[in-house]
């Protein structure tokens, strides 16, 4: 049975909301920054493998006891094979590093070899840094392009400020809580680009065909009928999204928290968004079936 929700009964308590949100978020990441990773601070880069198999667990904190509480560690291939991460540090040399991870592994493990050990400059992080802005800008700019060509402006401008939303809260609440920001962050951010603009997309044809459909409905009992008739459909993509979501953060180890994390933040944004940012933006743009007439260049008709 179909909903009779009237979402946009609700639009200026949401709009609040939403401006709280993002004003908070802007503040939180000038005033806290982010805590960026290695990929975009430089660091050593350290490849280690053990005799046998270990837990990753262990080495976590073996490497925490003796001065690397700042280390990151995952596996490479196999169990065996261990790639350590270390933010640059004033007391010893980048050079130096490996040698001194590899020896405050060997006491507990005895055998551990030294593969690899390679430094990334600050430079280098910082270039990333300036990268990855520049992608997610690009992205913001080509989905408006998309939607306006494949809508009209006023679904264009709706999706974009939806999408500009949501990521925005989610490195909002990487500043929040410290979260570390490195690559697999960003390719998170990116990934909650493309799944609020597939949501958001879904509702705007529903719209789209209700408006043109509906006649003699107004514009705002277009747009609800709209949400009800996909809000199953939303509620069952974002649970389940959410549910292995959850499952990453809380068991998938520290490696992929930062991954998890801004997924999550962001399935829960786009959701919140699609409805009460795209769609309300919609009715505060005047949205009307004139819009919606594809216009025919006189010489192509009959």
């Amino acid at each position: 049975m179909q909903t009779q929700i009237d979402f946009m009964a609700h639009r200026r308590l949401a709009a609040g909301i939403s401006v709280f949100l993002v004003t908070a978020s802007v503040v939180l990441v000038a005033v806290m920054g982010l805590n960026f990773g290695l990929d975009f601070t430089g660091g050593t880069l350290v490849e280690v493998t053990f005799p046998t198999s270990v837990p990753i667990g262990s080495v976590r904190a073996e490497l925490a006891a003796r001065g690397f509480g700042d280390a990151s560690v995952q596996y490479t291939g196999s169990e065996r094979e261990v790639l350590v991460r270390v933010p640059p540090r004033s007391d010893t040399e980048a050079a130096q590093l490996g040698d001194r991870i590899v020896a405050a592994l060997n006491e507990e493990h005895p055998g551990v070899r030294l593969e690899r050990a390679d430094f990334v400059g600050p430079a280098v992080g910082e270039d990333l840094r300036e990268s990855g802005s520049l992608a997610v800008l690009l992205a913001l700019i080509v989905t408006g392009v998309y939607i306006a060509w494949r809508f009209t402006g006023k679904f264009a401008v709706a999706a974009t400020i939806a999408l500009a939303h949501d990521v925005i809260v989610a490195v909002g609440a990487f500043a929040l809580f410290q979260w570390r920001f490195d690559l697999a962050s960003l390719a998170a951010i990116l990934t909650v680009v493309g799944y609020s603009l597939n949501d958001t997309i879904v509702i705007c044809d529903r719209i789209r065909e209700n408006l043109r459909a509906m006649r003699k409905a107004t514009l705002i009992e277009a747009i609800n009928r709209s949400l009800n008739q996909t809000l199953e459909r939303t509620l069952i993509m974002s649970l389940t999204t959410l549910a292995v979501l959850l499952a990453l953060l809380f068991f998938g180890g520290p490696e992929l928290r930062g991954f998890s994390a801004a997924l999550t933040v962001g399935v829960v944004a786009g959701t919140y968004s699609s409805i009460y940012i795209a769609a309300a933006y919609l009715v505060y743009a005047g949205l009307s079936a004139a819009d919606l007439i594809i216009e025919v260049d006189p010489e192509e008709r009959p």
